[in-house]
């Protein structure tokens, strides 16, 4: 036990269990508001129209435009139209795009946010906001931003493609693993983490099998709040530096690419972290990069930048930007060593 560690509880209010989205209406009414603006992507606008209908008048309307990494054009449109409905709460049905928008609201007007989960993002329990603007994507961490009210009910999951589970659970993974080695880490959040991994490698093999399974489901949505809580209450290092640059200046898709990354940063600091990493290589095997590695493949995950679209010719400037500003990581963060994980990352090899 370590002698001295700061941990900061993350108010907020979780609701968990299979039919719960029929409680949408009574938080609003706890939360004394009576005009919710629900917001989804166009993939899930049916979906938010529906719940919308279920809330009656305590719906004021529906954004259906949220896109991935936040962009701050789209930002600006949704809080018009908040204002144009008078609304007086957001109700964020879906994934991290969905999540994301709701609290670039918050940040900027402070209304409070109920979130009903329909992936493993996890960021729905964070206090953290990456919003993208000329190719740039910025992160900021305020308490304005933490939803107030968390439903999670997999029920909601059993239709989520099973790509989109691989990689969103990945995607949650990666925030307990680099959660582990962060600089402000404390027993209870590598508790947490430990545990919402150990949760993830469990499901995740079973709905790539049977996708309809509820346990599955209910296991993995509980792995991606404990690994979203992680992330929450410590700071970010050199994986999440990287995905944010890939996303951000190339706009490459959120999941796939902290899916492809993760067994690579993993391996970047593996000698380095090795005692607080050393729970996962017992989950996934000694080499902790390789273990990673051939979950993903075990999952069909996708493995490599290149099938996403990123250019090889741009790697160089993508290193260039990572180790610009760098986040705190515990192996220095060198550009060489940097090109080097991209180069492995883009080609999909298994890391060494």
């Amino acid at each position: 036990m370590p002698n001295q560690f700061n941990y900061d509880i993350n108010p907020g209010r979780i609701i968990f269990g299979a039919g719960k989205l029929h409680v949408v209406a009574d938080e609003v009414r706890r939360l004394g508001r009576a005009r919710a603006l629900i917001l989804a992507t166009p993939y899930q606008l049916s979906d938010a129209w529906k719940l919308a209908e279920n809330l009656g008048p305590l719906a004021a309307g529906v954004f259906g435009q949220a896109a991935m990494h936040t962009p701050l054009a789209v930002t600006m449109k949704a809080m018009e139209a908040y204002d144009a409905l008078d609304a007086d709460c957001v109700v964020a049905y879906g994934g991290g795009s969905t999540i994301g928008l709701g609290k670039a609201i918050a940040y900027r007007n402070d209304a409070p946010q109920i979130v009903v989960a329909t992936t493993y993002a996890g960021s729905e329990v964070t206090p953290i906001l990456g919003q993208t603007e000329r190719g740039v994507k910025t992160t900021v961490r305020d308490w304005k931003i933490l939803p107030e009210v968390v439903i999670y009910d997999p029920e909601l999951t059993v239709g989520l493609p099973v790509k989109m589970s691989v990689t969103s659970g990945l995607n949650a993974m990666a925030h307990a693993i680099e959660g582990v080695y962060a600089r402000d880490r404390n027993p209870v959040s590598s508790l947490m983490a430990i545990e919402g991994v150990r949760a993830l490698r469990d499901a995740l093999p079973i709905i790539v099998n049977q996708p309809t399974d509820l346990g599955a489901r209910s296991n993995a949505l509980y792995g991606s709040w404990l690994c979203g809580s992680v992330l929450g209450t410590v700071g970010m290092s050199l994986h999440h530096k990287l995905c944010h640059t890939l996303g951000g200046r190339f706009d490459l898709p959120h999941a796939e690419t902290h899916a492809i990354v993760l067994p690579h940063s993993a391996a970047y600091n593996a000698q380095a972290a090795a005692e607080e990493l050393s729970p996962f290589a017992e989950f996934f095997g000694d080499s902790i990069g390789g273990g990673l590695y051939d979950f993903a493949h075990s999952l069909g995950a996708p493995l490599a930048l290149n099938d996403l679209g990123l250019e090889e010719a741009h790697l160089d400037e993508a290193a260039d930007l990572a180790v610009k500003s760098p986040y705190w990581n515990p192996r220095r963060v060198e550009r060489d060593a940097v090109r080097l994980l991209l180069q492995r990352a883009w080609e999909g090899s298994r890391p060494q």
